[in-house]
């Protein structure tokens, strides 16, 4: 199975460094300024796991042809569009395997591509890139959920745990990946707009008067979509969730905060928007997540109004 994977961020980066030198036959679609870099050091990851540096086969949009079996995502949602140009001379009858955050970019898709092209998958991880080029790996969580979203890619599915299952990180062929997909968008909707809207991590949240019950209410807005929807979130998962969210003295936030904190555009219409739109249309009320997407939106609409320098 031959697999490129898009970008060499903090998710493509990793997983794909790992996945390479474990055996797999992996390359990287990247940008003409990261190719150079690449080639000039390595893709160098630094890992509570340990620190180690591959020498990938890399392509630009440019240069790329369509040899590949699957084809790995993991941009920022609202690069998607971006992305998927890029793409457009390496794909040929490839299938896609994104790893998003929220639902509405496998609809996305699967309008463009065919539902019998489109994968599901999740990856919990927490890991940037520096400024040095480097992927980093900010806590000891490294996993991959994938699975078959339709019969004609189940096989797919199954090979590529299987590459997985020989590299060092988790990984977990899931027989309902969509269920897979709203048990973290549950989570990371809470965990984005409690940390992003406190402009604070869920230890600093839960040590205030009202910051559990919040952070507990903002949850059960989440969950009451999914079943609304027809994925309730199962005890176990919520239980794990819920542990996460309301952990005493955990340093814990929200890639949306660090991005927010560093002046980045955020992902907040595909993780706050989207869930409040959607528990909206199912008659909710969504005030929370609403609250927490608000601020973010004045944010984004400032910005798009500002003057170019």
């Amino acid at each position: 199975m031959k697999i490129l994977i898009l970008g060499a961020g903090g998710i493509g980066g990793y997983f794909g460094a790992q996945l390479l030198r474990s055996g797999a036959d992996v390359s990287f679609l990247v940008r003409e300024r990261r190719r150079a870099a690449i080639a000039a050091q390595g893709l160098r990851i630094e890992s509570p796991h340990g620190d180690f540096t591959v020498h990938p086969t890399l392509v630009t949009a440019a240069d790329a042809r369509p040899v590949y079996d699957l084809v790995l995502l993991s941009p920022k949602a609202y690069d998607l569009d971006d992305a998927l140009a890029s793409l457009e001379g390496a794909l040929g009858a490839a299938a896609l395997l994104p790893f998003l955050n929220g639902l509405d970019h496998l609809e996305q898709l699967d309008r463009r591509y065919g539902r019998e092209r489109v994968l599901g998958g999740v990856a919990q991880i927490a890991a940037t890139l520096t400024a040095e080029g480097v992927v980093r790996q900010m806590s000891p969580l490294h996993s991959l959920t994938v699975g078959a979203r339709d019969p004609a890619h189940a096989a797919l599915a199954r090979a590529f745990i299987a590459a997985c299952a020989k590299a060092p990180f988790d990984s977990l062929l899931s027989e309902d990946i969509t269920q897979a997909l709203w048990d973290k968008w549950t989570f990371l909707a809470t965990l984005a707009g409690m940390t992003t809207v406190c402009r604070g991590s869920i230890g600093e949240i839960v040590a205030t008067a009202h910051g559990r019950a919040l952070a507990e209410r903002m949850y059960a807005e989440c969950l009451a979509v999914a079943a609304a929807s027809g994925q309730p979130v199962g005890e176990a998962a919520r239980q794990r969730a819920l542990g996460l969210l309301t952990a005493v003295g955990s340093p814990f936030t929200a890639s949306m905060l660090r991005d927010l904190e560093a002046g980045q555009r955020t992902e907040h219409e595909h993780i706050l928007g989207a869930m409040a739109a959607r528990g909206q249309a199912l008659g909710l009320p969504m005030d929370l997540v609403r609250l927490a997407y608000t601020p973010l939106a004045i944010r984004a609409a400032r910005a798009a109004a500002a003057p170019v320098a």
